[in-house]
């Protein structure tokens, strides 16, 4: 089956020399970047198929047995969420308004601290498989299970979407392959990874990925500060004299405008951060609570380090694409594809036809590695959280219980290729805002205060929980991201683009209002349960420890 699968994603990959090269916004062939590939795609197999050799269990599946170190999961951290939206949306951000580029960076950085000092090692001596675990510890399983998994999926089937969408524009734009098929083959790899190698195989694609990333934006960085004397300031003032704008580059206020959407984008992107299904799935692959925390440590450092590279990556092609060298990267005055490809084409410019080939499989590594941790951690919920423990009440065979993880990871593959093609020419920027939205007002408000509120109860979570993640939906399809933008009203119904700050608190006020006036026997049990939980979530005794293979 793997060489079958192998045989046709390879197919797809020669699928580039059939693309049509006179489509619009398509680059020529890039024979670095396809020999690149070539190599990427046969290292990854090779790992995944001694991946498989070794994913014999439930937990191998689902955690990669819990013998992943802290350094290499931290690493694989990184890699799962330093994206393609990170790498070239920051950076074209940055590009376009020098500045308020970086407000996303920090945002998406700002969470890891609320993960590192109060989740992580709670996370670890809680959890088994899913995060859902430490939200039903002491709670019903069916009703929190329900809603945790319909929360993860939500998250995952949206940003998957992003994903998908962005790999397809990105392949289409770099290599002259037609959008469908590279969506198919973004899918079709996926599964491959998924399926066969579980964890063990997508974390160390995501370790491989972190390497390749971080490698590529420091030469970038380096090639960039050399031509300043290394001098951030002369780099940065250059930027101002070439930018349109001027000096307004380095002023903040252009994406945000007023306090209410600076709160509500920060609390979306720092609690959002720490309440996303894929990222909270692997803290349960590493042995013990101290190898959690060092997890963060390293994860927080390498992408704190990528995101003052991406500062620096973006004000050069700032400066290196308003030069002459860079004229020949724009058509009919507009950047050829757009903002986003600002650190493509400037790749190009520093590091030649075999840098800028690095720098494309680097980028279709990125997303690889980003969707094999969102398909993985799609398909534990339905498997793990539905079928074993809801539908089958916890005596579900761990057999059974991959088969259903490996057929759900088919499916949700399957699923992730015709939405990407479905919504290829829809504006899915909303998509990610509202992932991140959803995240912090279903999932985190729910594990936070499950690991350390006594009082709560299965019936405020449970409409806590729902409270917040339909305030979150229904607020992004008032806003004007898309009550305006992609359907057409003149007005918005509700004034902010992000939601996060109402749905944030709507739902902590359900669940705490719910939870109070619970006065049923099995919600005394509940709260008399706390104090289990908490020796354990304090001391890691009668964690689950590593697998020995």
């Amino acid at each position: 089956m793997l060489r079958i699968v192998t045989i046709l994603s390879l197919f797809a990959l020669a699928m580039f020399a059939a693309g049509d090269a006179t489509f619009e916004g398509k680059r020529d062939l890039n024979i670095s970047a396809i020999i690149m590939f070539f190599i990427f795609i046969a290292g990854t197999l090779g790992i995944t198929k001694w991946a498989a050799s070794k994913t014999k269990s439930a937990s191998d599946f689902y955690t990669a047995g819990g013998g992943i170190s802290g350094f290499q999961n931290g690493m694989a951290i990184a890699g799962d969420y330093m994206s393609a939206a990170s790498f070239l949306g920051i950076s074209g951000m940055i590009y376009l308004s020098g500045f308020d580029g970086l407000v996303y960076a920090v945002g998406f950085l700002v969470g890891w601290p609320v993960i590192l000092f109060l989740m992580a090692e709670k996370l670890r001596n809680l959890g088994k498989f899913t995060f859902t675990d430490i939200a039903a510890y002491r709670l019903s399983q069916k009703e929190i299970r329900i809603l945790a998994a319909f929360g993860s999926l939500s998250v995952v089937t949206l940003y998957l979407i992003a994903q998908m969408v962005g790999a397809g524009k990105l392949i289409q734009i770099l290599f002259g392959m037609d959008y469908e098929y590279a969506v198919i083959l973004v899918g079709v790899m996926m599964i491959v990874y998924v399926t066969f190698g579980g964890m063990l195989a997508t974390t160390w694609v995501q370790i491989i990925k972190a390497v390749l990333l971080l490698s590529g934006v420091t030469f970038m960085g380096l090639m960039v500060m050399a031509h300043y004397g290394f001098s951030f300031e002369a780099l940065a003032t250059k930027a101002v004299e070439t930018h349109t704008k001027g000096q307004a580059i380095m002023a903040p206020g252009g994406f945000i405008s007023d306090p209410i959407s600076a709160i509500s984008l920060g609390m979306a992107l720092m609690l959002g951060t720490a309440g996303l299904p894929h990222i909270l799935m692997r803290f349960f692959t590493v042995g013990n609570a101290k190898e959690a925390r060092k997890s963060v440590v390293y994860a927080t450092g390498f992408i704190g380090y990528f995101y003052l590279i991406i500062a620096v990556i973006g004000l050069g092609a700032i400066v290196f694409l308003n030069s002459p060298e860079g004229a020949a990267y724009f058509k009919d005055g507009k950047l050829v594809g757009g903002a986003n490809m600002a650190a493509i084409h400037l790749s190009h410019i520093v590091g030649g036809d075999i840098f800028l080939g690095f720098i494309s499989a680097v980028a279709f590594a990125t997303i690889l590695a980003v969707v094999s941790g969102l398909t993985l951690a799609g398909a534990s919920a339905i498997s793990h959280d539905i079928y074993a423990i809801v539908v089958k009440k916890g005596l579900a065979t761990e057999a059974d219980e991959i088969k259903v993880s490996k057929r759900s990871v088919i499916i949700i593959g399957i699923v992730g290729v015709i939405l990407g093609i479905a919504f290829e020419n829809q504006n899915i920027a909303f998509m990610v805002g509202l992932a991140f939205a959803i995240a912090a007002s279903a999932n985190f408000p729910i594990l936070f205060l499950s690991i350390y509120w006594s009082k709560l109860t299965t019936r405020g979570t449970f409409i806590g929980g729902f409270v917040g993640l339909i305030t979150a939906v229904v607020l992004v399809i008032l806003s004007p991201t898309v009550w305006v933008e992609v359907l057409g009203n003149a007005q918005a119904i509700f004034p902010y683009k992000h939601p996060a700050l109402f749905s944030v608190t709507a739902a902590f006020v359900a669940i705490w209002f719910f939870s109070i006036t619970d006065k049923s026997a099995r919600a005394k049990e509940e709260i008399e349960s706390f104090e289990a939980q908490n020796v354990r979530a304090n001391t890691g005794i009668g964690a689950d420890g590593a697998v020995a293979h």
